[in-house]
């Protein structure tokens, strides 16, 4: 029996595959349980919609991405912090991820969630320092942080 699977179904298929099953395990356990639903022209019909709105979807996220890494990188997107250091430039503690995510949307309004920001350790040096971000999986920006003595 011909099946679309609704959510992925472990060993079996992922979310809007259409696959073969046995019939007894299609009607007793996927269909019962609302993880697939039987592979009609209708069904097949709405899938192709449904998969056309999803690819739509993730272009508009793709060029938001983008848009985003433009801002980012332009050259007065420049996050500028402070923090207390010693005489050989090293900080007093160090920088972390969710510190730069704060001021750059205090700075230029910019929302980016912490656990995007790509920083392997804290930043623990005064200067500039280009960090990675991860907007999108084809999409990374550098941003440029600016650690200043206070």
């Amino acid at each position: 029996m011909k099946v679309i699977f609704l959510e992925d179904v472990k060993g079996k298929g992922k979310r809007g595959e259409v696959k073969n099953v046995p019939d007894g395990y299609a009607q007793n356990f996927l269909i019962k349980n609302g993880k697939a639903q039987a592979a009609t022209k209708g069904a097949m019909s709405s899938l192709k919609g449904q998969q056309r709105a999803e690819e739509k979807h993730e272009e508009e996220v793709l060029e938001t991405a983008k848009k985003l890494k433009t801002k980012l990188e332009d050259d007065k997107t420049v996050v500028e912090l402070t923090a207390k250091a010693g005489t050989d430039g090293r900080l007093f503690g160090s920088i972390p991820s969710k510190q730069i995510a704060q001021a750059l949307e205090k700075q230029f309004d910019l929302k980016i969630d912490k656990r995007k920001i790509e920083l392997t350790d804290p930043i623990r040096v005064l200067g500039y320092t280009n960090v990675p971000v991860k907007l999108h999986p084809g999409v990374t920006a550098k941003i440029r942080v600016h650690v200043a003595e206070k």
